[in-house]
């Protein structure tokens, strides 16, 4: 049998009273793509930093190649031959692509550093990989999947045979991750060992040999994936069934409570983002906006909760007029926003959950009372959201920042929806959140529809308009272009218009 290139043996963390990992193991081939798969708070990231050197274990052996190896840090690993792509990206902004790959490791002629060598090495590097990128382009000025192969390649350049991908596809759009996949393949028939850490469920299965399980920080199983199925990985996942079906609803008969026309925008640079757009959301009903990313979904969002100024249009929310008022103003009219960069826009990452749990509505009863703040309310919304919302760990004291990606974007969502708005705009709502989050989070939509709550859902996942949508509009080119009833929608109806092709009826 083949010696794995890399191996975990009982590995185990603690953090105080908490568990991150116990008894782990893995066994990674080379020549091969080994999907870590888990919910969010599984201990998947915290599996791979011990692998890469950046937390040391409390417990168990790693071995390369079949040699144990001790890594007190990320240099032993690279050392090792071990790369990783962190999910939030570790790159210098005022640094070019090319300075960013060599950084640490940059040829010199003489004294000097050989800008001209750096950047053809990197031309070079992206070319065997397939990997496009500008060697000189700043890297503040890209994109966030160019940034992913800047990542990619910096570890290639360190002559990582052994590459970990921690949630290489959260922040990626659909095309992006077809790109990327693409070369994650390129990678394993060169004969490297790449660990995909991931809770999208679709990707596991399109791309990788073998799967791992964890759950609660430990191994619950290893399944080869070809002889698996999404919905054995979800039980395994999660421990139970998971119900993402579609619910189609008949139309939906509230009066009118989310109102544009009109609605347009012109960036500074003069390119038109928004053309006239017209919509009604219904109190009761879930609109969806569908559409490939970049056609003006960013700027509809910001437009609807007075982050972009919107002359001439007409937005109403049960007939308050809301084009003249900022966005503190809209929020205590009742229009509350889930915003697609959760840690841009959405949370404060040094904030402790409870602090964000109240964020937007701090200055208002019941947390704040004659300018004093209410500690005791603020503690029985952030105690509400995570039980409500199973964030984990359990501590409202805990900072935001130090949270998963998907545990952050429940303490977002339900500080919006705990809120008791009249209407809701909300993008993106389950990006880079597991199987078991996402049921929780539509399961929480729906509810705020049936309240009466009038939602207005952008997201590039076609699946999950489909499943929460009563209507959906097509956005293309920053115009509604095409409108269906959710119950007749599917992806051959909406695709063609959402390309810029014809309308099928």
């Amino acid at each position: 049998m083949a010696v794995a290139a890399l191996q975990a043996q009982g590995l185990g963390k603690r953090y105080g009273a908490c568990v991150a990992n116990r008894d782990v193991s893995l066994e990674v081939a080379a020549g091969s793509i080994h999907a870590l798969v888990g919910e969010n708070g599984a201990g998947k990231s915290t599996l791979c930093k011990m692998l890469f050197g950046l937390v040391r274990p409390d417990a168990g052996q790693i071995f390369r190649d079949g040699r144990p190896i001790k890594l007190a840090n990320a240099r032993d690993a690279m050392a090792a031959g071990i790369g990783m792509v962190h999910q939030h990206f570790m790159l210098v902004d005022g640094l070019t692509v090319a300075e960013n790959v060599m950084l640490g490791a940059e040829p010199v002629v003489g004294l000097a550093l050989d800008r001209r060598g750096a950047q053809d090495a990197v031309a070079a590097l992206s070319a065997r990989f397939g990997l496009e990128v500008d060697p000189g382009a700043r890297v503040e000025n890209l994109p966030l999947g160019v940034l992913q192969r800047v990542e990619i390649l910096k570890a290639l350049h360190r002559g990582a045979k052994v590459l970990l991908l921690d949630e290489p596809t959260a922040v990626l759009t659909p095309q992006e991750v077809t790109a990327l996949l693409d070369v994650l393949r390129r990678l394993r028939d060169e004969g490297r060992a790449l660990v995909l850490v991931t809770h999208k469920l679709p990707e596991v299965m399109a791309v990788s040999d073998t799967v791992t399980v964890l759950r609660g920080g430990a191994t619950v199983g290893v399944r080869q994936t070809a002889h698996t199925s999404a919905a054995e990985l979800t039980m395994m996942m999660v421990g139970r069934d998971v119900d993402l079906s579609r619910k189609p609803r008949g139309p939906v008969e509230g009066a009118p409570r989310l109102t544009v026309s009109k609605l347009g925008y012109t960036d500074p640079d003069g390119v038109e983002r928004l053309k006239d757009i017209t919509l009604t959301v219904r109190a009761g009903e879930i609109v969806g906006i569908a559409g490939v990313e970049g056609n003006g979904q960013a700027q509809l969002v910001d437009a609807l909760v007075g982050v972009l100024p919107t002359p001439g249009a007409h937005i109403q929310l049960d007939g308050q007029s809301l084009e003249r008022l900022d966005v503190r103003a809209r929020r205590n009219a009742g229009l509350a926003h889930i915003p697609e960069d959760r840690l841009g826009q959405g949370l404060l990452a040094e904030f402790s959950v409870q602090d964000n749990a109240v964020l937007g509505w701090h200055h208002a009863a019941p947390f704040d009372r004659n300018g004093w703040r209410v500690t005791a309310a603020a503690q029985q919304r952030a105690a509400e959201i995570i039980g409500g919302f199973e964030v984990r760990p359990p501590n409202a004291a805990a900072a935001v920042g130090g949270l998963s990606g998907g545990n952050q974007q429940k303490v977002l969502v339900g500080r919006e929806l705990l809120a008791n708005p009249k209407a809701l705009v909300v993008a993106q709502p389950t990006r880079g959140v597991d199987v078991g989050a996402m049921e929780r989070i539509h399961a929480a939509i729906r509810q705020a529809a049936a309240n009466g709550v009038a939602v207005l859902l952008l997201s590039a996942e076609l699946t999950e308009l489909l499943a929460l949508c009563d209507v959906i509009h097509v956005l293309y080119r920053g115009r509604l272009v095409h409108t269906v009833e959710g119950a007749r929608a599917s992806a051959e109806v909406l695709g063609p218009s959402m390309l810029g092709g014809g309308v099928v009826a």
